[in-house]
C-alpha cells in the first residue's frame, strides 16, 4: 500500500534519489530545503508500506508574477509504482493546497515535447492546456511545452475581470454619448 502524505524536510534525500533515478533533470539538495522552507504545503511524496519514498511532487509559488499561480518544478514516481494513479494523486494533492492555502488562480507546469506519458497525464487526466511551446527550454536544447490548469477559482476571477472590463467598456462608450446629448440640450436652451 502507498500513501501520500505532505512531505518533511526528513524526506528530502529520499525525493531527491527519486528524482535521480527517474528524471533527466537533477537538482542540488538546496533546491529541495528552499521548496520545504518556503511552501511547506505543497510538497508532497508518494511512501509505500516500509517507509520508502516512491514519488514526489515538489511545488512552488510564483513570486515574480502579477496573478498568484503555483508551479510544478518536479514530478517523479519509480518505474515500479507506475500506473498506480499516484502522479495524479499528487498532483491532486498540491492543486489542491496552491487553490486553497495561497489562493491560486492557476497552475503551470513545463514537459519536454516528446515526453506523451507526462503529457498524456497532464492533459487528459489532469485537464492542462499548451499555453505556449518554449524553444530548447532543457539543458539539451529540447522544446517543452508551458502548460497551465485553471483552477475553479481561477476561472472565476477571470470571469468576473472580464465581466468589469466588458462594463467599464459600455459606462465608456456611454458617456461620450451622455455628454454630446447634455452638450446639444444646453445648446437648446433659451436665455
Amino acid at each position: 500500500m502507498v500513501c501520500i502524505r505532505q512531505a518533511t524536510v526528513e524526506d528530502l534525500l529520499q525525493m531527491q534519489r527519486c528524482n535521480l533515478l527517474c528524471l533527466p533533470e537533477n537538482y542540488q539538495l538546496k533546491y529541495y530545503f528552499y521548496h520545504v522552507l518556503s511552501w511547506p504545503q505543497l510538497l508532497y511524496v508518494a511512501e509505500d508500506y516500509d517507509g520508502k519514498i516512491v514519488g514526489y511532487v515538489l511545488a512552488k509559488m510564483e513570486e515574480e508574477s502579477t496573478e498568484v499561480h503555483g508551479h510544478i518544478t518536479s514530478l517523479a514516481v519509480a518505474r515500479t509504482h507506475r500506473k498506480l494513479g499516484l502522479a495524479t494523486k499528487l498532483m491532486t494533492a498540491a492543486h489542491r493546497a496552491m487553490e486553497e492555502v495561497f489562493g491560486a488562480h492557476y497552475c503551470s507546469l513545463h514537459v519536454r515535447v516528446t515526453n506523451r506519458g507526462a503529457f498524456h497525464l497532464y492533459t487528459e487526466t489532469l485537464g492542462y492546456k499548451i499555453h505556449e511551446v518554449e524553444d530548447a527550454y532543457y539543458a539539451d536544447k529540447e522544446n517543452a511545452y508551458a502548460m497551465r490548469k485553471v483552477f475553479p477559482t481561477g476561472e472565476k476571477a477571470a470571469a468576473e475581470k472580464a465581466a468589469a472590463a466588458a462594463e467599464k467598456a459600455a459606462a465608456d462608450k456611454q458617456q461620450p454619448a451622455e455628454k454630446a446629448g447634455a452638450a446639444a440640450r444646453k445648446g437648446t436652451k433659451r436665455r
